[in-house]
């Protein structure tokens, strides 16, 4: 081994702003060692050492290309500029800057991998003057660190470059020593004209950036942007895929898993391709040792048993943390100091200071459980208690197995659990609580009733209020006729509920919750009903009500039916903005769990979103609410699912879209959901799918088994306009089947059934297939119009889901179209829906437009009719017939038949 120093007089032990003797002599590597060799002359060696450090790392062969990414990262590197990179082990900050890095063709990159022999001033200062390669730099004898710099930084300014110049710093994080991190913070705010830095690091900024946002000149990326989306990690595993080395079950599952997080997904798809024996994602040699190395090597003893201590938690906070073991707390990790040391944390959103771990990480902290688990459940689920937050006390009660304080918290709190919202804690205590006890209590049969329907276990909650003796039943009627209207809403009858309902209210003696929750059932209802003013006005006395009670949970649910509202009239962008403004004042309280309230909003904005075309942004969204829906038992899920199966026949992913069916009906067969629930929609969506597959008896048969449904005229309340779309299902059947007479009265039933209350993304779900059954009944001239109107409706809100519905079936008449329509933000994504080119706008249309009739004789002509054949078809003269023919000729610039035809079709016309 050869060690590098310089003289005594030049070590690195000078203190921050303290006069160096001289700097002249390009030593920095191995500071300190310096003392054992001094032969060398002018750090000649050591610059050669140290000219290896600044290369680029190469780029991984199996890398997952992230063009968006790349050109996030690319845009913010403008001159003058700080992009810094924030994230924990693991996340690909290094690879993500290599790829974006290596398309920018005309940047010069200079990169400097630091560690921690680098947090002597003098050494960092060498590096960042190779790095910033200026060969006729002449380093003065004297001044402090920052002197130097300040010299170095103006003789970069006065080289001339062509090229943009990038400087990256990776590993930032190795920096600790005061003084470098100051000279950091200078290079920062005074970066030359020609130049911008980059920073990674898996710990926050060192030093403060206001500043310098405050200019514009900072960018940072953290986890979220990082983080590999879902549909890139279907694109991650494509060829494992593609191979049957997995299922798309299973890389669902490891997304939620991991949450994107890019090196355990690399390293689990690199022990698949060797075809080592499968293994769960956590239990996985490679992972765990990546974890082990990137997370436990880190920590103390005392600090891995606190993460240890977290993730027997969904989420956590400080005063959590202590609250379980004050006395070993002391000498361990809170959160919110593990957070700050870079380790996969979270903050929960909305909850102030509350976080959670990586899903992964977590599941691999759990095994083997620790000791004192149950002792740490109940001492939480006391702290909870005291608080008043009664779903998280019963949930950790029941992990601590204590029955008693159970029992103790349904008695005490079983109305604050209903305003909990948590289906899955609440169905679990059922199974623990003694039927002596719902037999003693008529008011807890009633609240498991709700419990039941809110599940979707429509049967198991009559079956509760059938067991009322005449006395209970006299006293407790208004509340089980509210009851009785949440559960037929959830059936999907509309008269009956709001009948029922109105009942419920008129005896005067509920209380505000069940008020609350009657007026929100038929607000749904008459807003299935299509009676929008009167479901507003439900919902109004609704919001008033949750505000009254100050429950924030059930205000989000009435903000939640009131966006129903506003997406069954079609305002898409009013209903985005009431959801967003829900959401947000949801997450103004602090320190509470998420409730069903604020995913159902979520979920629905998910839907907005969908409709919208936004898909990507809706992706995102989907997985985190999905997720919460699925942990607390929320039917949410069932539209969640649906989302996702609309979302993969979109993309033309059709086996995917089957598997999320499959995965839907068992999830609710697993959960004990009334068929009629989930039944129709499923059954739609399997006909939809096998439409798109272009298997129309499959598609009837869905269709056949949902005629009970059809009869009764029920209404899901997640799903309003299925009836409707059941309806629109039939007429595309009988269009693949060619039976047109067929297909117009079905969709006349439509109109006529729905007469005034037609919803508007179902005016317009009929309305193109009516353009389709007009393109085959009266020609492409009467569909181009009827398609024109429709377009001219969507565009308005940008509903473009219907049109995304019906693909299939547009296509033909679309493409025949398109280059005919009013250039718009919303044509331009129709054009992008279906494929088609947008580059022929104007030019290539016609002067002076192809009228009705001269489109009907066109359209012989390219049949290949003779004029006489044209006039007897047309019951038109022959000389009406050659005045057509030439206006066409002259609107088309053309001279004959033949080149008629051709113009026509390049134009779209035939």
């Amino acid at each position: 081994m050869i060690f590098l120093h310089r003289p005594v007089s030049q070590t690195d032990s000078v203190s921050k702003g303290q006069c160096v003797k001289s700097y002249n002599d390009g030593c920095a590597a191995n500071d300190e060692f310096q003392t054992v060799n001094n032969g060398l002359q002018h750090g000649e060696l050591v610059r050669d050492l140290m000219e290896q450090r600044l290369q680029m790392p190469a780029i991984p062969e199996a890398r997952l290309v992230r063009p968006e990414f790349d050109q996030h990262i690319l845009s913010a590197l403008a001159p003058k500029t700080l992009l810094f990179l924030e994230a924990p082990s693991g996340y690909g900050k290094t690879l993500s800057l290599i790829s974006s890095l290596s398309e920018a063709t005309e940047t010069n990159v200079r990169w400097v991998t630091l560690n921690a022999g680098d947090n002597a001033p003098s050494r960092l200062l060498s590096l960042l003057e190779m790095a910033l390669d200026l060969p006729d730099y002449a380093p003065p004898t004297g001044g402090t660190f920052e002197d130097h710099l300040s010299v170095l930084l103006a003789a970069r300014a006065r080289k001339v470059s062509v090229q943009k110049d990038v400087l990256v710093l990776d590993n930032l994080h190795n920096l600790t020593n005061p003084a470098v991190v100051g000279l950091l913070h200078q290079l920062t705010s005074h970066l030359p004209e020609n130049l911008s830095v980059v920073m990674a690091s898996r710990l926050p900024l060192p030093f403060e950036c206001h500043t310098l946002e405050l200019d514009g000149c900072y960018h940072s990326i953290g986890t979220e942007q990082l983080e590999l989306t879902r549909s890139e990690t279907f694109e991650f595993f494509q060829k494992a895929r593609s191979e049957s080395l997995i299922t798309s079950v299973s890389i669902d599952h490891l997304y939620n898993l991991t949450e994107g997080w890019v090196t355990p997904l690399a390293l689990y798809r690199r022990e698949l391709m060797r075809g080592d024996e499968r293994k769960p994602l956590h239990e996985t040699p490679s992972v765990e040792r990546f974890l082990k190395d990137s997370i436990l090597t880190r920590l103390s003893p005392a600090q891995a048993k606190s993460l240890r201590m977290m993730a027997e938690l969904e989420s956590c906070s400080d005063e959590l943390f202590m609250a379980l073991d004050g006395a070993f707390a002391e000498q361990g990790m809170p959160p919110s100091v593990a957070s700050e040391r870079g380790l996969p944390l979270r903050q929960v959103p909305g909850r102030g200071r509350w976080y959670r771990l990586n899903p992964l990480l977590r599941a691999w902290l759990q095994a083997p459980v620790m000791t004192g688990y149950a002792t740490r459940m109940l001492m939480a689920s006391r702290w909870f208690s005291q608080r008043e937050q009664f779903p998280e006390a019963l949930k950790h009660a029941l992990l601590a197995g204590e029955n008693d304080e159970v029992i103790r918290i349904a008695s005490e709190g079983t109305e604050a659990l209903l305003l909990g919202q948590d289906t899955a804690s609440l169905l679990t205590l059922r199974k623990s609580i003694p039927a002596r006890l719902l037999e003693r209590s008529a008011r807890l049969r009633i609240v498991y009733g709700w419990v039941h329907a809110i599940g979707g276990q429509f049967r198991q909650a009559r079956q509760l209020l059938e067991s009322f003796s005449p006395t209970d039943w006299q006293e407790q009627e208004a509340r089980i006729c509210a009851l009785k209207a949440f559960i037929l809403r959830g059936e999907g009858f509309v008269e009956p509920a709001l009948e029922m309902a109105d009942k419920a209210l008129a005896g005067g003696v509920l209380s505000t919750q069940a008020q609350l929750v009657t007026q929100i059932v038929r607000s749904s209802a008459l807003c299935a009903a299509g009676r929008f003013q009167e479901a507003r006005d439900a919902n109004r006395t609704a919001a008033k009500l949750a505000r009254e009670a100050g429950d924030s949970g059930s205000e989000a649910l009435a903000v939640y039916a009131h966006a129903r509202i506003e997406l069954g009239k079609g305002a898409l962008s009013h209903a985005e903005q009431l959801l967003r403004t829900g959401l947000d004042t949801a997450m103004q309280e602090l320190s509470r769990p998420a409730r069903i309230g604020e995913t159902r909003l979520q979920l629905n904005l998910v839907l907005v979103l969908w409709h919208k075309g936004r898909l990507k942004e809706a992706d995102r969204l989907l997985v985190s609410c999905a997720r919460h829906a699925e942990q607390t038992r929320d039917l949410g899920l069932l539209l969640a699912m649906a989302l996702r199966v609309l979302m993969c026949r979109a993309q033309g992913r059709m086996d995917d879209a089957f598997v999320w069916i499959g995965r839907a009906e068992r999830t609710m067969q697993a959960w004990q959901v009334d068929e009629s629930l989930y039944l129709p929609v499923l059954e739609a969506l399997k006909a939809s799918c096998w439409l798109a597959c272009e298997q129309p008896e499959s598609a009837a048969q869905a269709l056949e088994k949902l005629a009970p449904y059809r009869q009764d005229g029920c209404v899901p309340e997640l799903f309003p306009m299925i009836p409707g779309l059941l309806d629109c299902l039939q007429v595309r059947i009988d269009l693949v089947n060619g039976d047109l007479v067929r297909s117009r009265e079905h969709l006349s039933d439509v109109y006529r059934r729905y007469a005034e209350a037609l919803p508007w993304g179902l005016q317009l779900h009929a309305g193109l297939l009516d353009a389709v059954l007009l393109t085959e009944e009266k020609g492409l001239a009467a569909g181009r119009r009827q398609l024109e109107s429709v377009i001219r409706e969507a565009a308005r809100e940008h509903f473009i889901s219907p049109f995304a519905e019906l693909m299939h079936e547009l296509r033909p008449l679309m493409e025949k179209s398109f280059h005919g329509l009013e250039p718009c933000p919303f044509t331009k994504a129709l054009g992008e829906l279906f494929g088609i080119e947008t580059g022929k706008d104007a030019v290539e249309t016609l002067a002076e437009p192809i009228s009705d009739r001269e489109q009907g004789v066109l359209e012989l002509i390219a049949k290949g009719l003779s004029n006489q054949e044209i006039g007897d078809k047309l019951h038109i003269s022959l000389h009406t017939v050659k005045t057509h023919a030439r206006r066409i000729n002259a609107k088309l610039e053309v001279k004959s038949r033949t080149q008629a035809i051709v113009r026509a079709r390049e134009l779209g016309l035939l």
